[in-house]
């Protein structure tokens, strides 16, 4: 048997067909025609051997006659090893009781591949969930790796607080920038209203983590509700936080000139 299965299985890789293929084509179970060409049917009624090679060799295209062992031997009914009483039929052994002998053989094997799947879709998932994440994360704004220094100036009650040197000064008032640039940045939920060029732009709350920039011809107005939950950086130049967390700065303006901050 091991040497018909091993011709029959040759012949089905010459004409390029699956076992996947053979299955559908032919109806037998997959783990019959495996066992069929690996010779591993010993188990089964050679009666039952013979109906699956007739229709395998049927649908390979060759005459079953030349692939079936001991043919004519098969041809005869099987002797009962227990004597029947006279009159009484033998009962033909039940199709599904010898066909389960080998089903239940290949048990473990598909219990192990349920398992292997249910793992790599596992596996999988998780891969997935952690690389939205990451993606997640590279959207949150990028400045605060920026390690943020002290305030660079001190802010007062009365007089504007903050003013660039001059050296800054000529840096901003140089001619090749154009107009006003100014990002802010939150490291915490903050209200805030922003003015360009006294037009309103901005009335609401920037989240923690987002950003937003803005560009002006002569200047950008600020009104903060909390200035030590934002940075912000105007002309290219960092100043970082302004004030304390849940400080209110109802009036910094920013020019091409510098920075003042009321209150």
């Amino acid at each position: 048997m091991d040497l018909v299965g091993a011709r029959l299985k040759k012949i089905r890789l010459e004409k390029g067909i699956t076992l996947e293929e053979a299955h559908k084509k032919t109806k037998i179970h997959l783990n019959i025609l495996k066992a069929i060409e690996e010779g591993g049917v010993d188990n089964l009624n050679p009666v039952y051997i013979k109906g699956f090679i007739k229709i395998y060799c049927k649908f390979l295209g060759v005459d079953y006659k030349d692939y079936i062992p001991d043919y004519k031997d098969l041809k005869a009914p099987i002797k009962q090893d227990q004597d029947v009483a006279p009159g009484k039929k033998n009962k033909p052994i039940s199709f599904i009781k010898s066909t389960s002998l080998k089903i239940d053989s290949f048990k473990p094997r598909i219990k192990f591949r349920i398992v292997f799947i249910i793992v790599l879709i596992l596996v999988f998932s998780a891969g997935m969930f952690k690389l939205g994440k990451f993606l997640s994360s590279r959207r949150t704004f990028k400045s605060e790796k920026v390690k943020q220094g002290p305030v660079q100036a001190k802010i007062k009650q009365k007089s504007p607080v903050v003013k660039l040197d001059k050296k800054d000064s000529q840096l901003l008032a140089n001619p090749t920038i154009q107009g006003v640039r100014v990002v802010v940045s939150a490291k915490d939920d903050c209200w805030m209203q922003v003015k360009v060029d006294g037009k309103i732009f901005l009335r609401g709350v920037l989240k923690k983590g987002r950003f937003e920039t803005w560009q002006a011809k002569e200047k950008i107005e600020l009104f903060l509700s909390s200035a030590g939950s934002v940075s912000l950086e105007a002309n290219g130049k960092f100043f970082g936080s302004l004030g304390r967390k849940g400080q209110v700065l109802k009036d910094v303006v920013i020019t091409r000139e510098g920075l003042t901050v009321g209150q």
